[in-house]
C-alpha cells in the first residue's frame, strides 16, 4: 500500500513538472494582433503561355501557416489559396486560414507576381468565430522550391508579417444579431 502511494505521488509530481501552458495572445491597446510567420504549401499550377513571353497561371495551394510573436492571433492554421497570376499585370487571389477549432479568417491577395518581383499583400476581409469581422493586412514574398512538369508545385513564404484585429465580441459570439 505504501509503495502504491509513493508511486502515485511520484506520477503526480512528474505530471506537475510538465511545460506551462502557452500564454494567451495579447493584442496591443487598439486590439491589433501583430505577427510574423512562415507559410508552406503544395498544390498545382496550370500555366497558359501568351504572346511575347507573357504567362498566366492558376494556382491552387494548401499547406500550413505557423505564426510567431506575443500578439499573434493563433499559433497554427491550415491555409488554402486560389490565385490567378499574370506575368505582366500581377496576382489576385483569395485565402482562407483555418485554426484547430475550425474558425476561419479570410483574405484577398494582390501582388506584383511579375517576372521581376513577387511582393504579395493580403487584406483580411472577415472570418468566422473569433475572427468574425477581422480586418488588417499582411505581406510576404513567395518562393517556389519545387516545380514539376505536371504542374505540381511546392513553395514557402519569405518575410511574412502583418497585423489583424477581430471584429466586436458581439460578432464573434453572435450576440446582437437579430434572427427571424
Amino acid at each position: 500500500m505504501l509503495v502504491r502511494a509513493i508511486a502515485l505521488g511520484g506520477l503526480l509530481a512528474l505530471a506537475a513538472c510538465g511545460p506551462a501552458p502557452a500564454p494567451a495572445p495579447r493584442p496591443d491597446a487598439g486590439g491589433w494582433h501583430e505577427f510574423s510567420g512562415n507559410w508552406t504549401a503544395a498544390g498545382s499550377r496550370r500555366t497558359l503561355t501568351l504572346a511575347e513571353g507573357r504567362r498566366a497561371s492558376v494556382v491552387d495551394l494548401k499547406g500550413s501557416l505557423l505564426l510567431a510573436g506575443p500578439g499573434r492571433p493563433g499559433v497554427g492554421f491550415r491555409a488554402e489559396v486560389v490565385a490567378l497570376g499574370d506575368s505582366a499585370t500581377g496576382l489576385t487571389g483569395r485565402a482562407a486560414w483555418t485554426n484547430e477549432r475550425g474558425e476561419q479568417v479570410f483574405s484577398e491577395l494582390r501582388g506584383e507576381g511579375t517576372a521581376t518581383g513577387n511582393h504579395i499583400v493580403g487584406t483580411f476581409v472577415g472570418g468566422t468565430g473569433r475572427y468574425a469581422g477581422a480586418e488588417g493586412s499582411y505581406e510576404f514574398s513567395w518562393r517556389f522550391v519545387l516545380e514539376a512538369e505536371d504542374g505540381t508545385v511546392q513553395g514557402q513564404s519569405v518575410g511574412l508579417k502583418g497585423r489583424v484585429r477581430a471584429g466586436s465580441p458581439e460578432a464573434a459570439t453572435g450576440a446582437g444579431v437579430s434572427r427571424p
